[in-house]
Order: C-alpha cells, then structure tokens, then sequence
C-alpha cells in the first residue's frame, strides 16, 4: 500500500471529506483557469488575424442585431449546459443501468463487467527519462525496434 493511501486511510472521516473538498475545489479551479486561459487565447488570436472584423462584431447594427459577443457568449453557455447534462445524463444512465444503490456496489458491478487492466510489474520497458529528448529519442529507435524484435520471436 502506498504512504498516502495508507495516510488518507487511518485518518478520520471529516478530515478525508475535507481533503477531498479541497482536491475538488483545486482541481476544478485549475480547470476553470485553463478553460478561461484557452477562450481568452482564442478571442486574442481573432483579434490579431482581423481587428477591423472583429471590432465591428462587437457592436450590433440594424443589419445585424445581436453582436458577434453576445452571439459568442450564448453559445458557449447553451455548449457548456449540453455538455455538463449530457455528461450528466449518462453518469446517471449507466448508474442506473446497473442497478448500483451505492457506490461501493457500483465500484464492484463495474469491475466485474469491464475487462482487467494487467499490471506492469515489473515494468517492460524504460520508465525514467533524462528529459524530453531522451524521451522522443527512446521512442523513435529504441522502442520500435524492441516492437520488431518481439513479433519476430513470437
């Protein structure tokens, strides 16, 4: 057992709730930045390449009567409600589906339904890398040719 797993379990209760409030709570604000990071990138990105275009969606005319924002804006929040409802829809579909009343037996129903992921140990292959070009380097020579010589013996 691994010194966190054995941490996280001989703690009490509400201090494992609290932790995992807190991951939660990070994990979903670094997700929010990334995704904010990304969408500013993007506006950024259609600024530079055409700024007279792109000032002129920010206003709306007569000919057009809602602006290129206020078009943006509304479809960003209609594809993120489709996307979290649908993630949503079939979390509860499979939930379900499988008939689980908690999750320790919806853990067990879908352990025994999916197929085992065999372990690596120990590993096959390389595992600690200098850095990236020893990385890219290992799998462009290195790991073919480890591929080759294995369908060849077998």
């Amino acid at each position: 057992m691994s010194e966190e797993k054995k941490i996280l379990s001989d703690t009490p209760r509400p201090e494992r709730l609290s932790y995992n409030t807190k991951a939660t709570l990070f994990l979903t604000s670094v997700g929010g930045a990334a995704a904010l990071a990304a969408f500013g990138a993007t506006l950024m990105s259609v600024r530079r390449e055409d700024a007279a275009a792109f000032d002129k969606g920010m206003v709306s005319t007569r000919e057009v009567p809602e602006s290129g924002v206020q078009l943006a804006t509304r479809a960003l929040k209609w594809g993120s409600l489709y996307a979290v409802c649908g993630v949503a829809a079939i979390s509860a579909g499979i939930w379900f589906l499988s008939g689980a009343s908690n999750m320790a037996e919806f853990k067990e129903k879908m352990g025994s339904i999916l197929p085992r992921i065999p372990r690596n140990n120990p590993p096959q292959s390389r595992t600690e890398f200098e850095g990236l070009t020893d990385l890219l380097n290992y799998l462009a020579n290195d790991f073919s040719k480890k591929k080759t010589q294995d369908k060849s013996d077998s």
